[in-house]
């Protein structure tokens, strides 16, 4: 990599950049543990509970090891749930069968052992994903039972339709019922919202029904209508969390570029703005969320998506909000050794007070892919940054 100059001068340099601010927070070191397909946790679904306490433990003693202060646990990845919820089922990602408990409580056995271990641990959510497939057979307390007019077949998938202001009331209150009876040190929100497009460039969610009923008498665009819903739900939720647990901190990972072209040159095959109706840029000018981690999973090199022009062009519009990138730790290959995510962790503390970053996923911690865990542990992550109590 040209002008790479020796790790020891960056990990020197990390150290002065964060402490020569005034008034500098905790750097925020956080973790993506995703439950959906298993891909993280637990390794498979029926797996005795010692054994998914085991691997849960495992995951929290790396953290803990590497010197991170927060793990995103996923607990609601489609409409389904990995703890003690009173709307809806047990998540199939458990016990292997919606509805079946895995003979234990996760979220409240994740809170308990992350506290022992000095991590943050915070429940991502995903809020209208309602059935990975719409073919499986589903629960009678399942939101697409309990309330079918809500749900729409997009895809082989299901998904609460957003343009229904009960389907938004329903997850609304879902989440806070999660928020006001775990001890819980934030609620994190993914990028489906409106889900992605089937096909390149099209946006065929099939809401005609909720457009006719709630949408024509707005005086908005189909498409504005449908930012107006995503923008009524975050505004909401993030009211109605921070009134049942002001202390929580309240966070979104949308898609890592807001728009097309914005910043100038660069390019994606997705307009999240367009396309999920996520006006993300407007929810932290806002200030509807306590921080924004946009999903920067490309390199540092210039061209179509660069990771420092992208994370400089978030702040500029952030009015005082943290900016907490996601980084592609996952990606560290022949193209993108483990380096590369020290410097991208550099970026992350410049010019800031409240520096921070989440890694995309644990997997790639947990397996040390191509070197992460030393370069974490003998470099930016050498010493402990401990988040105030909150």
């Amino acid at each position: 990599m040209s002008g790479f100059r020796p790790l020891g001068w960056f990990f020197f340099s990390l150290g002065c950049l964060v402490s020569s601010l005034p008034g500098a927070e905790p750097e925020f070191r956080g973790a993506w543990v995703a439950t959906v397909y298993n891909l993280d946790w637990p390794s498979k679904p029926g797996l005795p509970p010692e054994i998914q306490k085991a691997q849960l433990r495992a995951i929290l003693d790396r953290a803990a090891e590497l010197h991170l202060n927060a793990i995103l646990l996923q607990v609601r990845p489609a409409s389904d749930a990995l703890y003690a919820s009173r709307f809806e089922p047990w998540s199939e990602f458990l016990s292997g069968t919606a509805g079946v408990s895995p003979g234990y409580d996760p979220l409240s056995f994740a809170i308990v052992e992350a506290h022992l271990r000095g991590l943050e641990l915070h429940a991502w959510v995903n809020p209208f994903r309602a059935g990975i497939s719409a073919s499986r057979r589903l629960p009678a307390n399942h939101v697409a039972k309990k309330h079918p007019e809500w749900v729409r077949r997009f895809g082989k998938q299901l998904w609460i339709d957003p343009g229904n202001p009960e389907a938004r009331d329903y997850v609304i209150s879902v989440i806070n019922d999660l928020v006001g009876r775990y001890d819980v040190d934030g609620v994190h929100l993914d990028d489906y919202f409106y889900p992605y497009p089937l096909r390149s460039g099209e946006a065929t969610f099939p809401d005609d029904a909720t457009w006719a009923r709630f949408g024509r008498k707005s005086g908005m665009s189909r498409a504005d209508w449908r930012r107006e819903n995503i923008n009524d739900f975050v505004r909401s939720l993030y009211r109605a969390v921070k009134a049942t647990r002001p202390r929580a901190r309240f966070g979104i990972s949308p898609f890592g570029i807001w728009r097309p072209g914005v910043p100038a040159g660069t390019r994606a095959g997705l307009d999240a703005y367009a396309q999920l109706f996520a006006d993300s840029r407007k929810w932290l000018a806002q200030g509807w969320v306590d921080y924004l981690a946009p999903q920067l999973y490309w390199s540092i090199e210039p061209g179509e998506q660069s990771f420092p022009v992208l994370l400089n062009w978030w702040r500029a519009q952030s009015r005082g909000k943290p900016v907490w990138p996601g980084i592609a730790t996952e990606r560290i290959g022949s193209k993108r050794p483990a380096p590369e995510i020290v410097r991208q962790i550099e970026l992350t503390r410049r010019g800031t007070s409240s520096p921070g970053q989440i890694h995309w996923s644990m997997k790639a911690l947990m397996r040390d892919q191509g070197g992460i865990d030393e370069v974490l542990r003998s470099g930016p992550y050498a010493e402990k940054a401990v988040l105030p109590a909150r």
